[in-house]
């Protein structure tokens, strides 16, 4: 008997090549799907390990610092005209700037909101109208089309010399339950993961900084560092029709930190 819960389904990741969104693209894979990694570095590692799980798995390199509306209504047809539909798509390409608040550059600033915020925005609308002028008129009577962003808690905090961060991870929140409210009529869910610390580049400043390492683990009630496969498996509850009736929540995956 298949038990894979996402065969035949289309799942495009952003910034799969490493982190969270490896481990995402990869848990969507071991489920069946056709997973499309869009990222702006090589995937000949990701590609590797898709075809040790015997998946299938599309690489596309797009610099998401560049990315507009056009061309992200571009890339989603180049993608439905190559696989057939985009029926998940995970929002998780992000980069971080450190510095003080107030020698925080303005090149620094537009180069987060722009990869962290603008980008999941144009591609999300892509998806959007897609889906209102041909995805769903294809698709089976109960298909719906997911998004789900990865958010931060940084969403609900203000964090620590990353003030872009912190905007652009507010705003993907805010930008979330407002495509819900206007798109979840139309058989679309949007929702969002808030992952913890999480044990990725983004983070490796501060855990080689021993002082934040061990005043992060001491907050963190689980006690530890929280790992790519922890966000992963909430990504694949959100795809699946276990949570056809959640739209516009921001899940918090992190170990306990926002309940302490």
């Amino acid at each position: 008997m298949n038990t894979k819960r996402f065969e035949n389904k289309v799942v495009v990741v952003t910034g799969a090549t490493k982190g969270i969104g490896l481990g995402i693209a990869l848990a969507f894979a071991r489920e069946g799907a056709h997973v499309v990694g869009l990222g702006s570095s090589s995937p000949a590692d990701v590609t590797a390990q898709m075809s040790a799980l015997g998946a299938k798995f599309t690489a596309l390199t797009e610099d998401f610092s560049r990315l507009t509306q056009k061309s992200a209504a571009e890339l989603i047809a180049r993608i439905v005209k190559d696989c057939g539909a985009v029926d998940v798509l995970v929002n998780n390409a992000g980069i971080i700037r450190r510095a003080p608040i107030v020698d925080h550059s303005e090149a620094d600033w537009q180069a987060v909101l722009q990869i962290n915020l603008s980008a999941p925005f144009f591609l999300s609308q892509a998806v959007g109208q897609w889906w209102l002028t041909a995805g769903r008129a294809q698709a089976a009577a109960d298909a719906r089309c997911k998004v789900i962003n990865i958010a931060s808690l940084l969403s609900f905090q203000g964090g620590i010399l990353v003030p872009g961060y912190t905007a652009s991870k507010s705003g993907l929140a805010g930008l979330t339950k407002a495509f819900a409210n206007e798109l979840a009529k139309e058989r679309m869910n949007f929702n969002a993961i808030a992952p913890g610390y999480i044990a990725t580049d983004n983070t490796q400043a501060l855990r080689a900084d021993a002082a934040r390492n061990h005043a992060i683990l001491a907050r963190i009630p689980e006690t530890r560092w929280g790992e790519a496969a922890d966000i992963a498996g909430t990504a694949l509850f959100l795809a699946s029709k276990d949570a056809d009736y959640l739209n516009g929540a921001i899940v918090n995956v992190d170990g306990g930190w926002l309940g302490r």
